[in-house]
């Protein structure tokens, strides 16, 4: 499936490439609204949680019949998350590169591109939407393409949150100067969690990085699990998308390290 996913972005990039070239996304990158600053969102004092809007998972399907992604992020920051994390993959996830311009005219904070980037284009696009930041994924590049990539989007004034999930994508992302750095739980070539893999890659990870841990966040009790293995901030969509309260969940998960009581959600 990650095959899958990855040739999805291909052809979604050169479908919109053809409709908008490549020197014509530039210009309007360099014209959107300063970056704010998303690494700095993740930094601030206790659990920080990125919220995510996706309509639908490629595992799981749709979560959600009625998305609005406006209103879901007004949710998200007035539940206290920190940052929000957009899916803009259309055959995976339903989203658009469009939304990223939705969500950030809806609320003040920090907006990530969550994609399989495999193009300057995307980052651009991304730019142009107004993202602050975009998601690269060690295991959708070569190291050479990696390093491109992260070169590209800092040059536009992004900040970048490089995904990991391996010790070795890890060393990976230190050797590429990474400073936010992802640990997805879920293996994407054969989708198996692993909650551990933060824990076990935190001692890896110097302490003047930032430390995300993703996927697989069911509650407060996971995000109180992942705090105490050294998790700086969480990554939290499904669960968040399923949720009847959406807001109220996301303060629960903000708070889960101060909480030893489970909250329903």
């Amino acid at each position: 499936m990650l095959a899958e996913l990855i040739e999805a972005a291909h052809r979604q990039t050169a479908a919109r490439r053809a409709e908008v070239p490549l020197a014509e996304i530039e210009r309007r990158a360099a014209e959107a609204p300063a970056v704010r600053d998303f690494g700095a969102a993740l930094r601030a004092p206790g659990l920080g949680v990125i919220a995510e809007l996706k309509p639908r998972s490629p595992l799981k399907g749709p979560l959600t019949d009625d998305y609005r992604p406006a209103d879901l992020a007004r949710a998200y920051e007035a539940g206290g998350a920190c940052a929000l994390s957009v899916l803009a993959h259309t055959e995976g996830f339903g989203g658009r590169p469009e939304d990223l311009a939705t969500v950030r005219e809806a609320v003040g904070l920090p907006v990530m591109r969550k994609d399989f980037i495999v193009d300057e284009y995307q980052i651009a696009e991304g730019r142009a939407f107004g993202a602050d930041a975009v998601l690269l994924v060690v295991a959708a590049l070569t190291e050479e393409r990696l390093d491109r990539l992260y070169a590209y989007a800092t040059g536009l004034g992004l900040h970048v949150l490089v995904e990991v999930h391996s010790e070795a994508e890890a060393h990976t992302a230190l050797a590429l100067g990474a400073v936010n750095i992802g640990v997805n739980h879920r293996d994407l070539r054969d989708f198996r969690m692993d909650l551990g893999l933060t824990g076990r890659l935190r001692p890896q990870v110097p302490a003047d990085r930032v430390l995300i841990a993703e996927s697989g966040v069911r509650g407060p009790a996971d995000a109180r699990r992942l705090r105490a293995d050294g998790a700086d901030a969480v990554l939290v969509g499904e669960t968040l998308m399923r949720s009847p309260d959406p807001a109220a969940l996301v303060t629960q998960l903000k708070n889960a390290e101060n909480n030893t009581e489970e909250t329903p959600s």
